[in-house]
C-alpha cells in the first residue's frame, strides 16, 4: 500500500488495518504481528490509525489501507510520459524472483528430507528481497529536494515489462529500453546462472522487486546525477514505434508482459 503511494510521489501518513483471526492464534501471536506493524510504521513515518478486528473460520486475514497526500502538481500517474522522455528504474531487478526460487527450491529438498537443513547462507540478499522488500520512498523524499516531478511512474510489482507497458499504454507512447542497461546485482545474476535462468528474463518479468520505474523529461536529467540509485535504461518514443528491448547486439525485440495481471 505505501509503494502504491510512493508510486504516485505522494507521501504515505496513516494506516487502517482490518483483521480476521481464528481462535488458532494466540494473543502472543497477534502482539508479534503488531510489533512488526509497529517496525513498519516507524520506518516509513506513518500511523496506524484504527480498523477492525473480527473472528475468522478461514485462518488469518489482513487487509490494509494506506493513505497519503501530495501536492496536486507534484502527483503522478502512469500517464503523462511524453516522446523523448528518458525511461529510469531504481535500485536492481530481479532478485526478488531469484530469492523466491531459491526458497522453493529448498522447500523442495524438505519435503523430501524433513530432517534437511536449508542452505540459504550463500542467499541472504536474495531471500531478503523476496521476504522484507524494501518500498523507495527514499528516492520520492530525494526527488523532491532536487526539484523533480516524474512525468509518469508506477512501482514494480509484476515485473519490469508489465509496469513498462502501463506507462505506454496510459500514456499513449512507445518505448525502447536497452538491454546492457539494466540493473541486475551480481548475486542475482549469479543465481540465476546456477539455476538455468535468464538474468534479463527475472528482471523483464520477475516481479516483486517494489522499485520505482518512471520516466522524466529530458531537461532534468542532469538533475539526477546526485542520486546513486537511479538507472536510465532508455526512452520514449511515438506509440507507432511500439515497446522495444534494444539487445546488446541491436537487435530489436518487443516486449510482452509475463507477470502477473
Amino acid at each position: 500500500g505505501i509503494s502504491d503511494i510512493a508510486a504516485m510521489n505522494g507521501i504515505p501518513k496513516h494506516i487502517l488495518i482490518n483483521i480476521g483471526l481464528s481462535n488458532r492464534f494466540s494473543v502472543e501471536a497477534v502482539k508479534e504481528f503488531y510489533l512488526g506493524v509497529k517496525t513498519a510504521c516507524t520506518d516509513f513515518a506513518v500511523e496506524l490509525i484504527g480498523g477492525d478486528t473480527t473472528a475468522s473460520r478461514s485462518g488469518l486475514v489482513v487487509s490494509i489501507t494506506a493513505i497519503g497526500e501530495g501536492e496536486a502538481h507534484k502527483i503522478t500517474k502512469r500517464a503523462g510520459a511524453k516522446p523523448n522522455d528518458i525511461i529510469c528504474v531504481t535500485g536492481d531487478l530481479g532478485a526478488s524472483f531469484l530469492g523466491l526460487q531459491i526458497l522453493e527450491r529448498e522447500k523442495a529438498v524438505f519435503q523430501a528430507d524433513p530432517n534437511a537443513q536449508p542452505q540459504l547462507d550463500d542467499f541472504d540478499y536474495l531471500v531478503g528481497r523476496q521476504l522484507k522488500p524494501t518500498v523507495r520512498m527514499d528516492i520520492i523524499h530525494q526527488l523532491a529536494e532536487i526539484g523533480v516531478v516524474p512525468t509518469s511512474m508506477i512501482d514494480i510489482t509484476d515485473g519490469l515489462a508489465s509496469e513498462l507497458l502501463h506507462i505506454c499504454k496510459q500514456s499513449n507512447i512507445g518505448a525502447n529500453i536497452f538491454e546492457e542497461k539494466l540493473p541486475i546485482d551480481d548475486k542475482t545474476f549469479l543465481a540465476a546462472t546456477a539455476l538455468n535462468i535468464s538474468p534479463i528474463t527475472s528482471a523483464l518479468n520477475g516481479g516483486e522487486d517494489f522499485e520505482l520505474l518512471f520516466t522524466i523529461a529530458q531537461e532534468d536529467f542532469e538533475k539526477l546525477k546526485p542520486i546513486s540509485d537511479i538507472y536510465p535504461i532508455g526512452f520514449a518514443t511515438e506509440a507507432s514505434k511500439n515497446v522495444n528491448l534494444i539487445m546488446k547486439s541491436g537487435q530489436a525485440v518487443p516486449l510482452v508482459a509475463q507477470g502477473w495481471k
